[in-house]
């Protein structure tokens, strides 16, 4: 059989070779005019506390890092507050983390030239040490809404066993310390409280739906990494959060919940990626295809699987639980036309609920490097990952599990909104909507951010976290929504919003 062409994904489908020409323009200086002095009508930062998961936190790149931090979303805010802000900074600006001397998370991406590849180099923050003093940020990166109220989840112990988050392992003041309880003991006067309900769809979602959705079920102590949080054990998480912050008075700014699969995570992989020689589609339809959709149109199915063409947009094959399972019946008719009992029971078991993709797929980001490989242990022609052999459900977001996905997250927003709306304390920004505009485009002074990965300036290069740029965006969007529920004049006064040229949209690979 003749070769696969593949092209290179990333470079297919961006098709540019810069990860950001926009860092590379000559500053363009303001007109200057009157100065507006800063009004924050009486809201008191002396004690501002964040409290969320991996944005809150500056992750960016697939990894936590000091410069990222720095250009998190709470420092930013903290900068424009005047108020002091301690984070938990990393060692360095590698990124990932070792415990007892091995590495368990690894260090951040950086540009290539071809796509987003990890820094050649070790990590030197040990989760075994942890953050001496008082702390004003507490992201978590990878927590869902449950464990900011569960107890142990920064215990060492607890970590050694699976159960507990090595972030928040570096920062609790105590094995059987809470994020909620650590962050009050900072007495805060004014809080952001960010990305709850973020990680209770996203685990999911990057698993290609292979989890759970415990929707019903409000024991979280059952569910798996990958499960959806029922919506009621979110809410009243939720709910008690947002109370307990406020109840020494203090004011904040909640923001709710996106949707995950408009990010370049779930969006860059199209759905029909596959270059295909005429030699080599013809031999695959006349040897494996063909038979297969003969036998599935007679059993009333002739829509499933498709003859692949001499062209470069054929059809990535996926894998569909959702579909009836003939692989019995496949395998029983190819061995009745006089195929082998191993080959017909091997196609049988790959093409019983297999099927060609639509662009109402979607497929997470690691499938690009995947796609035109060889699956270890499965004989040729068939181990052709996304061609002859049906992509694992781990890959792919089928319509029902995109479904599953937003029903959740539309009942978390639902109650993220009912609680800002009863408490006069309390200001909601729309992170989802920002999320959506930038779809198509958002404007950030001289720059239009979009959602598009390495060259959309809001989304870093593992395709779900922001940027630098992006955070200080959503910094903006935090003050905006300040000055329209509290007052203040963050977006008028002078110098009251962050400026897009002050913070990067990649961070250089020399940068250790």
């Amino acid at each position: 059989m003749k070769n696969y062409k593949y092209i290179g994904l990333f470079l297919l489908s961006l098709g540019v070779i810069s990860c950001d020409v926009n860092n590379d323009l000559d500053p363009i200086l303001e007109e200057t005019g009157p100065v507006v002095q800063l009004n924050t009508n009486g809201l008191d930062f002396s004690s501002y506390v964040s409290v969320g998961a991996s944005f809150t936190a500056g992750f960016t790149d697939n990894a936590l890092f000091i410069q990222a931090q720095e250009n998190s979303f709470p420092n930013i805010l903290a900068g424009k507050f005047s108020t002091d802000f301690s984070q938990p900074l990393m060692n360095d600006n590698i990124g990932g983390l070792l415990l007892g001397g091995n590495v368990i998370q690894g260090p951040r991406l950086y540009f290539n030239g071809a796509g987003p590849t990890g820094l050649m180099a070790t990590p030197t923050t040990e989760v075994t040490t942890s953050v001496a003093g008082n702390l004003n940020n507490f992201g978590v990166p990878g927590a869902k809404s449950f464990h900011f109220v569960a107890p142990g989840y920064g215990s060492l112990q607890a970590l050694q066993l699976g159960r507990a988050n090595p972030y928040f392992v570096r920062m609790a003041s105590g094995a059987n310390a809470t994020v909620l309880g650590d962050a009050m003991a900072q007495s805060p006067t004014f809080f952001t409280l960010s990305e709850i309900g973020g990680n209770d769809v996203l685990g999911y979602a990057t698993s290609g739906g292979s989890g759970v959705d415990q929707t019903g079920n409000i024991d979280p102590s059952t569910y798996g990494q990958s499960d959806i949080t029922d919506p009621n054990v979110f809410a009243s998480v939720f709910s008690s959060m947002v109370t307990t912050l406020t109840s020494g008075g203090a004011k904040g700014v909640v923001a709710n919940v996106p949707y995950i699969t408009n990010l370049a995570h779930f969006t860059t992989v199209p759905f029909n990626p596959v270059p295909l020689d005429a030699a080599t589609a013809t031999q695959l339809n006349s040897q494996l295809l063909g038979p297969v959709i003969q036998i599935l149109t007679a059993l009333g199915q002739p829509d499933r699987i498709s003859l692949l063409e001499a062209s470069s947009s054929n059809k990535l094959l996926l894998r569909d639980e959702n579909l009836t399972d003939f692989s019995a019946q496949i395998s029983g008719a190819l061995q009745q036309a006089g195929v082998s009992a191993a080959q017909a029971q091997l196609m049988g078991s790959l093409y019983g609920q297999a099927r060609h993709a639509t662009s109402a797929d979607l497929f997470v980001l690691p499938l690009s490097s995947l796609i035109g490989t060889s699956k270890a242990n499965i004989p040729a022609p068939f181990n052709t990952i996304g061609v002859t052999y049906p992509l694992d459900d781990n890959l792919a977001l089928t319509p029902q599990e995109q479904l599953a996905i937003k029903t959740a997250t539309d009942a978390y927003n639902t109650t993220i909104a009912a609680v800002a709306s009863a408490n006069p304390n309390v200001a909601l920004v729309d992170f989802k909507g920002l999320l959506e505009q930038s779809a198509n485009g958002i404007a950030f002074d001289r720059y239009t951010l979009t959602t598009n990965l390495v060259t959309g300036g809001l989304i870093s290069l593992d395709g779900i976290h922001l940027t630098g740029r992006g955070y200080a965006l959503m910094a903006n969007k935090i003050m905006e929504a300040m000055d329209a529920e509290f007052g203040t004049n963050f977006t008028i006064a002078t110098n009251g919003l962050a400026k897009a040229d002050d913070h990067p949209t990649n961070y250089s690979p020399a940068l250790r």
